[in-house]
């Protein structure tokens, strides 16, 4: 039986693997009389516990393609594994159960959601993986993460309630970001992944939101009880539904808590004796709801002294954040759902995600990250002033950044201004040559600047990386038509509504084209 973590409080969890103090005297009086055997008759029947899939067979298993030698020495090993999911329609998941390989040797592996197959253009060859731990996916639509699809030393499979699962559409990859030891000698890591579907399409939308203060983790070596903190006030009212405290060897009381607007304060969790090895996701019996201005806190001890059995350095030394197991971490993960909000006032995942934000630059500026997502949130409310200064901010920090280089260009073109966008393009061109966005991007820009020899190449070399893209077909057809290249314009206006037969620009272009032809 694993160790249970959480001190007890009035808020439950779902499946507490506790004692009650009842039972626990109950154990202590049996000892104390000697253990005696009672009446073997009097057994319950012994437990069967589950070989292979805990939910019993996957309606879809996934496998990844190709193994993982692990090397034998060394430091942390980071590897993403892809998964294409083979469905031609969009499918429901209800759980999803991670099978990560030989568990020994696995630290903790997550799942992403790539509904824009962008990372398949990292793997060297198609199914052999790629290395990294920071990962971060593209998409052209707010997408925010909203299920912990995490497996840890002990995670049980979790099936989601009614009305949450999780949408899987066709051309979509599951990527397994692994975080792997090693052993001594070469070990083959190839995980697997088991799909649950229902025919009930997800009616609740829950949102992931994630506290951290990693920027505050620089440990001195000895010290007993270097405390962290973060709090996050809510704009809007939720239900909790689950939480997921993380931190590594040097964590030792972990606690979360809410303030709500009346000052009444609500422990969420309380690990008073964190272990790494154990760590979970600990999902409320009852959601627990938390108004508008409800503070979340986190308050996090660490112990760099001699006296941590779990501390890896022997002597202690000085422990920064970072990925790897000997570093540190402060995070906190809740799943909320937002509730009694205005849906004529858009998405409220939308509202959290500018909020989190907003307080993630107020608490560390060069949280590239935040910037970023403010950036996208703020241009998907058309406020494109604030959006291009937040891309700025962002480029600042990671000068060579494709994707934020693409935002920004394409967030000039957006505000008016295709020549300042040009520059930022061909940036994230020279960061990423393969990179469809930009090509487009930039082949819009040069048309508006009348630069339509320039323009045709790029939409030409998006159209080598996406070749049943209508909307480049579409706008190269009309730079075509803007050099007199009427024929080809108008092949590739009738190529774009063989892709799509409502593309606007082809629709309306092809018609007048026609007429412009059959008038000579």
């Amino acid at each position: 039986m694993p160790p249970w973590l959480p001190e007890p409080q009035d808020l439950k969890f779902s499946e507490e693997l506790r004692l009650a103090d009842a039972e626990i005297a109950l154990i202590q009086h049996w000892v104390e009389q000697g253990a005696i055997e009672g009446d073997p008759s009097d057994l319950p029947p012994a437990p069967k516990f589950v070989e292979g899939w805990q939910l019993g067979k996957p309606d879809l298993i996934l496998n990844a393609t190709k193994p993982l030698t692990l090397p034998p020495q060394g430091t942390d090993t980071y590897w993403n594994f892809i998964f294409p999911v083979p469905i031609e329609q969009t499918r429901w998941v209800k759980a999803v159960e991670i099978r990560p390989g030989d568990k020994r040797y696995v630290h903790h592996a997550n799942i992403l959601v790539d509904r824009e197959e962008s990372l398949r253009s990292r793997e060297a060859q198609p199914g052999a993986g790629f290395a990294g731990m920071e990962i971060r996916l593209e998409s052209q639509t707010f997408d925010p993460d909203s299920h912990l699809l995490f497996w840890k030393p002990g995670t049980l499979p979790h099936t989601e309630p009614e009305g949450m699962a999780l949408r899987l559409d066709k051309g979509t990859d599951l990527v397994l970001n692994t975080h792997l030891q090693p052993s001594g000698k070469p070990e083959v890591i190839q995980p697997s992944i088991g799909l649950y579907f229902t025919p009930q399409p997800a009616t609740r939308l829950p949102m992931l939101l994630q506290l951290e203060n990693d920027v505050k983790l620089d440990i001195p070596s000895g010290q007993k009880d270097f405390l962290v903190t973060d709090r996050f006030t809510l704009p809007l009212t939720v239900d909790l539904l689950a939480i997921y405290p993380h931190a590594h060897y040097l964590g030792k009381d972990i606690q979360a808590f809410a303030v709500l607007p009346d000052g009444t304060k609500t422990k969420l969790i309380h690990i008073p004796q964190w272990n790494l090895n154990w760590q979970a996701v600990y999902r409320y019996s009852k959601p627990v709801r938390l108004p508008k201005g409800t503070t979340v806190n986190l308050r996090y001890t660490y112990d760099n002294s001699d006296q941590n059995p779990m501390n890896p350095n022997h002597p202690p030394a000085r422990v920064v954040a970072g990925n790897r197991s000997t570093d540190e971490m402060c995070h906190l993960w809740l799943q909320v759902l937002p509730v009694n909000f205005e849906a004529a006032a858009g998405d409220p995942r939308m509202v959290l995600q500018e909020a989190l934000a907003r307080h993630n630059i107020e608490r560390n500026p060069s949280d590239f990250e935040a910037h970023y997502n403010l950036a996208a949130m703020l241009q998907a409310k058309e406020q494109i002033e604030p959006a291009i200064r937040e891309y700025e901010a962002a480029v600042r920090l990671r000068p060579g950044d494709a994707v934020a280089n693409n935002a920004l260009g394409a967030a000039w073109i957006g505000a008016g201004h295709a020549a300042q966008g040009v520059e930022y393009l061909r940036t994230a061109l020279g960061a990423r040559p393969d990179y469809f966005d930009a090509h487009y991007n930039l082949g819009v820009a040069l048309a508006q600047q009348n630069d339509y020899d320039g323009a045709s190449r790029q939409f030409q070399l998006a159209l080598q990386l996406q070749p049943q893209d209508a909307n480049a077909e579409a706008n190269l057809g009309a730079t075509l038509a803007q050099m007199g290249r009427f024929d080809d314009a108008k092949a590739h206006f009738e190529h774009a509504l063989q892709i799509d037969p409502n593309q606007p620009i082809a629709k309306e272009n092809l018609d007048a084209l026609k007429k412009q032809m059959g008038a000579h």
